[in-house]
């Protein structure tokens, strides 16, 4: 572990750097939208003396944005979002900087390697939000909601005297939240309250963090300005339609190298990460089987072509097996007890609790063997046996690299969008949630096409005064629906 006493950051191996360094070049080619924010923005810092945390896995991708911030004038700290989801080069390069050395490092402060455990999840998690001078951040860049969950209990904790008894948690992951803010609770005990007091706002990416997040609104019990930017239409149409397309292949392709035409794929939940991975499937000659709760996902899966059942029904038919439901406790000890003998099990949704792995390990008489890092064959009493990727963690952090960099360029404008979107509006944002523009979401499309060797075509005024729209946009309401 590269990190000493002085040291303000904690990663695997600085030694990585100039590997992580080429990588992260070669990112910055495929990501137009925040090469063009820089070329905007950099002149004139308008991020400039901000402290922003981010809460996201540091991939290349993620490098690229944390610099990108950096070059706004922004300070920036760091962690994942996911115990597999750093990709160490990429972490000992941020580390470095671009004009540092191993031995002299010069980047901003990064606590984030692969395969940590929660405990030490939670330590990067709030090392990230905690600078020097004991100061918290301005604005936080957060995937999964794991800052709101954090904050939202700390200031519980500090109100109420006490932290909950980590043993009546539902999770591994919550538990040790717990045993964290009982830490910081014992050795600051306003910590969070003073954050929260100094909270310019949260940008959001992801799916699941949004629902945590609006079931804080609605009990009218959210601290702070949220910009929602998982809905802006260049993020999920994208990263959860397009990056899960690319990044779901690649996941069970390096896990097993199963070859997957012809066999029976099962999709379970076909919102965008879902069809995005319905297409993947069949792209590979797969027969895909669609597994629906919702009346509106499962037509739109019929009219798409896909047969639609319901998961006791595929489940001895199916070869593999991805959930992505946002939903806890999806695929079933029970179910897995009746799959074809290798059946292939993943998640590609909501963190690790889609596929019910404890209660797999709990099954009476069952035998868990490691096959390599993040590939379990699980042996039932009758001989049976699945294979389990990724200990049900998201597919593409576990078993491989996440999404392609030109995916994650749309994401992340939009993210450094938001954070200027923060600072931008005064007094500020009122507590609640908030999108991006429709004019920012074709501003971040925009950005994108010139790499593409896309050309538009332009409105005449007609044509325009016939739509009731402006010649440059926006061309759709914001009730219109991609």
């Amino acid at each position: 572990m590269a990190s000493n006493d002085e040291a303000d950051y904690r990663i695997a191996d600085l030694g990585l750097a100039r590997a992580g360094r080429v990588e992260i070049r070669w990112a910055e080619h495929e990501m137009p939208g925040l090469m063009a924010l820089r070329r905007r923005y950099a002149p004139s810092r308008p991020l400039a003396g901000k402290r922003i945390s981010g809460f996201l896995a540091l991939t290349v991708q993620t490098a690229v944005i944390i610099e990108t911030l950096i070059d706004l004038g922004a300070d920036v700290r760091w962690s994942g979002c996911n115990v597999l989801g750093t990709q160490d080069h990429a972490a000992a390069a941020v580390v470095v900087g671009r004009d540092g050395t191993p031995e002299r490092p010069t980047g901003p402060a990064v606590f984030a390697w692969r395969g940590q455990n929660v405990d030490e999840y939670w330590w990067c998690a709030e090392q990230s939000l905690r600078w020097p001078d004991g100061g918290g951040p301005d604005s936080v860049i957060d995937d999964g909601g794991d800052f709101g969950m954090a904050v939202h209990t700390g200031l519980a904790a500090e109100a109420d005297g006490f932290v909950p008894d980590p043993a009546t948690a539902r999770t591994g992951d919550e538990a040790a939240m717990l045993r964290m803010l009982a830490a910081t609770l014992a050795e600051r005990p306003k910590q969070w309250t003073t954050m929260v007091a100094g909270l310019r706002g949260v940008t959001e990416e992801t799916t699941c963090g949004m629902v945590r997040l609006n079931r804080l609104h609605e009990r009218k019990e959210l601290l702070y300005p949220v910009i929602n930017i998982n809905d802006a239409v260049t993020k999920s149409k994208y990263d959860n339609h397009f990056g899960c397309r690319h990044s779901l292949i690649d996941g069970i392709n390096r896990a097993t190298d199963v070859l997957i035409g012809g066999k029976v794929a099962v999709v379970v939940g076909y919102g965008n990460v879902g069809k995005g991975c319905a297409q993947a499937f069949r792209g590979q000659g797969a027969r895909v089987v669609v597994v629906e709760i919702d009346p509106i996902c499962a037509l739109q899966a019929a009219m798409d072509g896909y047969q639609v059942t319901t998961l006791n029904e595929i489940v001895p038919v199916g070869d593999f097996f991805v959930t992505a439901t946002g939903a806890c406790r999806v695929i079933r000890p029970e179910h897995m007890a009746r799959m074809k003998h290798l059946a292939i099990v993943g998640n590609i949704g909501h963190f690790d609790i889609e596929v019910d792995v404890a209660g797999l390990a709990a099954y009476p008489g069952i035998q868990r063997a490691q096959v390599k890092p993040q590939v379990d064959e699980w042996v039932f009493p009758d001989g049976h046996s699945v294979i389990v990727l990724g200990d049900g963690r998201v597919i593409n952090f576990a078993n491989a690299t996440g999404h392609p960099s030109y995916v994650m360029s749309a994401s992340f404008t939009n993210q450094v969008m938001g954070q200027l979107e923060l600072y931008e509006r005064t007094p500020g944002l009122e507590i609640g949630i908030h999108l991006l523009s429709r004019r920012m979401d074709e501003e971040v499309a925009r950005l994108h096409l010139d790499s593409l060797g896309v050309r538009l075509d332009v409105l005449t005024e007609e044509q325009a005064e016939y739509l009731n729209v402006p010649v440059q946009g926006p061309f759709k309401s914001d009730t219109y629906r991609y």
